[in-house]
This record gives C-alpha cells, structure tokens and sequence, in this order.
C-alpha cells in the first residue's frame, strides 16, 4: 500500500474515533442530564434508584469502569408528578451490590455520571459539609494547611462593634464598643445573627447527641483536628463562643444580630471593612440562644479538662437570656419600624420572627433537661396541638421534642406523659411523609407537594430526613432509615434539576452559588461543602430561570439569592442526615 494511501487511512480512521469519541462524550453528557441519581454513590445493600427523563426503551444495564456491562434491568412505565408534567421511569438496581464505580446506561439516551456502590460511600460528602463552617468561619485567617487553594485572609475581627442606637441601654449607650469576634458568615454575606445560629447551632449539637461515639471518632482536617476533644464540638464551640458576647451582661438579653448597615459588594472578607453594628435585642433571639446555651451546657459537661467551667458559664448565660425573655415576651424584631426610629438604617437579613410560642416552647425543654428544674418547663404551652412544624429558623419547637424524645428515659411526670404524646404525633407525621413515595416521579419524600419547594428547600429535604431519623430512633424501623435516605439521594442528585445541590460532591454541582467569598477569590471552584438552597418557584431575586415548575426552578448563578445561595441553616441539617446514615449504615444493613 502506497504511503499516500496509507495516511489517508489512518486520517479517515483517526477521525472516525474522534467522531465517535465526540458522540460517545455527548451520549454520556446526554445520559448525565437525563439519568438521575446520587452522584456520591450506594450501600452495597441499600436501596438503589436512578430517574430516566425522556423518551426511551424499557432497559437499562450498568457498566463498570473498563465498560464492560455487569448488570441490567427493566424500567418501570413511565410516571409524572401532579405539579410537572414531564415524564421518568424509574430504573431499581438495588439487587446490584458488588462494590466498584459504575455508569447506568439506557439505549437511545447514553451513560449517566459515574457513581461508587461501597462502604460509607457518604463519608467525604458528610465531611465536607461539615468542613465548609471551617471555611466560613469569622475573625480568623484560613492558611492553606487546613483550606488549601481557599486559604484567605482574615476577614471580620468584630473586635470594635458599636451598639447600635436601637440597642442603646444607660449601661450600654449608642456607640458603646464590644467585642464579638468568631461565629460562622451566615449565608452569601458577611453578618452574623443570632436566630439563625440558633437553629443551626441546635442541630449540630443534636448530632452529636444522637450519635455521640460516630462524632467522637469523626475528623476532617481543622486547626483544632488532633486534640483531645470531637473536631464537631470544636466547630460548633467556634460559634457558641461568638454567640457569648452577644449577651449584655447588665441584663442578660440577647442582640440580634452582629452587621453592617447594608450588604458588602461581592468582595473577600476582609476587604469589606464597613462598620458593624449591634442590633435590637429581641424575644427570639434571647431564647434561641437559651435553647443554644442550655444545650450547649449538657453536651461541653462531658469535657470538664478541656473545657473547664465552659458548660457552667453556657448554662449561666441561658438562665439570665431566659429572665430577660420572661420580661421582654414580646419584643420582636421589625426592622422597618427600626428603621423609622433609629439611625443608620439597616437593611441586612432580617429574621423577624413574629411568632415566638415555639421559641418559649424549645428553651423551656433545653432548660428544663439540662437542669431538671420544672419551673422551665411549666412555664411554656409545651403542646399547643398536635402539630409537627418541620423545623426551620423560624419554626423550632421541634427542636425540643426532639430532645424529649432522646432523653426519654430520664423523664417523669408531665414531661413523660408529653413525650408519649410527641411520640405518637411524630410518628404519624413520619408516616405522612410516606404516602406515595414509591409512585413519585422521583421516588422520596421529598416533593410531596409544590410546598416542599420553598426559599431553602434543600433544608425541607433534609430536615425531612432528619424527622423520619428521628422516627427510627424510637421505632428502629429500618423503612424511616430508607426513606430519610431517599432525601440524601435528592439533594445529591437525584431531583428534577440533575444537580447535585452541595458544591464540590458530584459531577453536575453549583458553580457560581450566592456566595460572596466563592465569586470573589479567583478560584473557578466555589469552597466545596455549601448546600445550595435548592429549586424554589417564588423566584424572588428575579433572575433568569429556565423553568417555573416548583422542582425545576433552580438556576445556578450567583444572582440567584432565592435558589442559588448557601446558608448555615440549610447546611447543618444536611450535615446531621449524612452523618447519622453512615453511623446507622451497619445497624440498619446497608453494609456488612
């Protein structure tokens, strides 16, 4: 064969490998889009479910990572949810249970992101959920032993915060100077506030209650990592100590929140260097941070070495903001009307509870199990109804039950007879959840109806999860464990957007979340670990969404405050639900 010949050969050939290669790249990016799964992975013996979109045949095979196929089954007929229209077909490997990484491939559509069937195969997600408050930690550099390429300068001393003059006491005038270094950035922006803090807070010391000796051994490369004490604790205590200076210790209420007047622009933390202020002292804030202490109080007593007298001065600290709340029982913050009164003007996060029944409700029960005086608790309306409110940053009575439920065998009188009661309605309204998982478009309990899609819905995920754990912690019916997985399942991907919605975990995760440390540091990777807020309808940032529909309404652009933003709350919820399934991983037998 003449030479000519021979390269003409060759170039055909070479560009009949790229065109294939090119359309085996798009079947698998086509695939990517249209098959939905958890992108972090399985349990060997758990349940498996992925979501095929489109039109297609009833088959479906994995592959391993050499290709070869190892498995196939049969789709179920094709389903649509009451709110989206469009069509999936579930595909089930659970009986699939050899270790290894793999693809899921449907003829007609392509291969999905890969994806590992092993053990703890949520262990580096669960970790690194909990490694972005390290991130996001205030008055502190981040060096690159602990960050890496997110490594920063200090942002935020708060060693010269003014109080406020809606704050202003004889004591304490306007402009008064404290100091309120550390506490974790609340969301996209630089400002700390004690409600939201509260419930975060509250949910990391609840995971470790739950799961004491998995958080004991449980470390993820922070400068207190090698000490004596959980690296959970250590985190938590970072922000439990910011919380403390928020306390004026002439009357023992509670600031509202430590921040500037208005947003900072989209720069590093410590180039945004406005003044900060502490704002209002409020009813929610005075309790949340009761329900904070006293827990705090019962959880840091296990440490006396390492931490001498710091569960005494938590307990103390909760006692005087509870006085103070029982004075003040109506003090609600309302910016607007601060605004009119007081200067400057502050127009960050509001978190104006007008509510705080659940507030009383949850710092009577912390207050009340930590010392086990009674007056706290027969002081709230500790069972107004029946009702199980998912918790959120302004609904947190939950949060008190729960505690009830985990120190049961320690209770007497009124308190048992509740605990029994909260027990029944819990678990009626675990069972709830359950209806109709099974026929859904995206088989969890998640996206039960349009109203789980709300600003924060990747929180109502996994604070559903967290609900049906708590479920299981008093029945030990392993079907809660499974459905609170299918949760862990949506927010890792397998959802009507194909995202993975925590940043880093996944092969399609937000890029450009409303965060101003990840827009602002020149790393095309945002810190990974963050929880985006999820699919959200209301759109209230108005930017340019593809879809409308409740599960589909997610854009990921750092405009999007409304579906696209990180906040602590939303964060700490997911920690505890990836957490607690890797501890019950064994238990329940999803490995052995």
């Amino acid at each position: 064969m003449k030479r000519k010949e021979l390269f003409l050969l060759r170039s055909i050939a070479l560009l009949i490998t790229v065109w294939c290669g090119m359309l085996n790249v798009y079947g698998q990016r086509n695939g990517g889009e249209q098959i939905r799964l958890n992108q972090e992975g399985y349990y060997p013996e758990g349940p498996k479910l992925a979501v095929v979109t489109g039109e297609h045949g009833d088959e479906f095979y994995l592959v391993a990572a050499d290709g070869k196929k190892v498995w196939e089954g049969k789709l179920t007929t094709a389903r649509a949810s009451t709110y989206n229209p469009k069509k999936t077909s579930i595909a089930d490997f659970s009986a699939f249970q050899k270790p290894g990484t793999y693809r899921l491939v449907v003829k007609g559509v392509g291969e999905s992101y890969p994806f590992n069937i092993r053990k703890h195969v949520h262990e580096a997600v669960a970790k690194g959920s909990i490694k972005a408050f390290y991130y996001i930690r205030a008055s502190t550099p981040l060096t690159p032993t602990y960050a890496g390429k997110w490594s920063r300068a200090e942002g935020h001393p708060d060693n010269k915060v003014l109080v406020h003059s809606s704050a202003a006491t004889a004591q304490r005038p306007a402009g008064t100077i404290i100091s309120s270094p550390r506490g974790w950035y609340d969301a996209g922006d630089y400002n700390k506030y004690i409600v939201n803090s509260g419930i975060t807070t509250g949910t990391l010391l609840s995971l470790y209650e739950d799961f004491p000796a998995a958080m004991n051994t449980a470390t993820w490369n922070i400068p207190e990592s090698g000490n004596t004490t959980p690296d959970l604790l250590d985190e938590v205590l970072w922000n439990v100590r910011w919380m403390l200076t928020m306390q004026d210790p002439n009357d023992g209420g509670v600031y509202h929140k430590c921040t500037n007047a208005s947003f900072d622009k989209m720069e590093m933390p410590d180039k945004a260097v406005a003044l900060r202020y502490a704002v209002q002292k409020s009813t929610a804030a005075a309790l949340d941070f009761a329900a904070v202490m006293a827990q705090a109080a019962r959880v840091y007593k296990e440490f006396p070495k390492q931490w001498p007298g710091l569960s005494d001065s938590c307990l103390t600290a909760a006692k005087q903001a509870w006085t103070w709340a029982q004075k003040n029982p109506a003090q609600l913050y309302e910016q607007n009307a601060i605004n009119a009164s007081f200067e400057p003007k502050i127009s960050t996060g509001a978190y104006g509870d007008r509510d705080v029944k659940d507030e009383f409700i949850w710092a009577a029960i912390e207050l009340f199990l930590t010392t086990g005086e009674t007056s706290y608790y027969n002081t709230a309306a500790i069972l107004p109804d029946d009702k199980m409110p998912l918790p959120s940053w302004a609904q947190v009575r939950l949060l008190g039950y729960y505690s009830l439920l985990r120190l049961s065998n320690t209770l007497t009188g009124a308190a048992k007879t509740d605990a029994e009661k909260i027990k029944s309605a819990l678990l009626k309204t675990a069972d709830a959840l359950l209806v109709g998982v099974n026929e859904r478009a995206y088989p969890s309990v998640m996206g039960q109806s349009a109203k789980d899609f709300i600003w924060g819905s990747s929180a109502v995920a996994a604070n559903e999860g967290i609900l049906l754990l708590q479920a299981y912690a008093v029945t030990k019916d392993k079907k809660y464990v499974d459905n609170a997985l299918s949760n862990l399942d949506y927010l890792l991907g397998r959802n009507a957007t194909g995202y993975s919605f925590m940043t880093g975990f996944g092969s399609k995760t937000p890029m450009h979340p409303h965060h101003r440390p990840s827009e602002a540091d020149g790393i095309a990777e945002p810190i990974p670990g963050m929880l985006a807020g999820g699919p959200n309808p209301s759109m209230q940032d108005k930017c340019n969404y593809a879809s409308a529909i409740p599960d589909e309404a997610y854009v990921d652009d750092v405009c999007s405050f409304a579906s696209n933003e990180i906040a602590i709350n939303w964060n700490a919820p997911f920690v505890y639900l990836a957490f607690a399934v890797e501890a019950l991983e064994n238990t329940v037998g999803y490995s052995h």
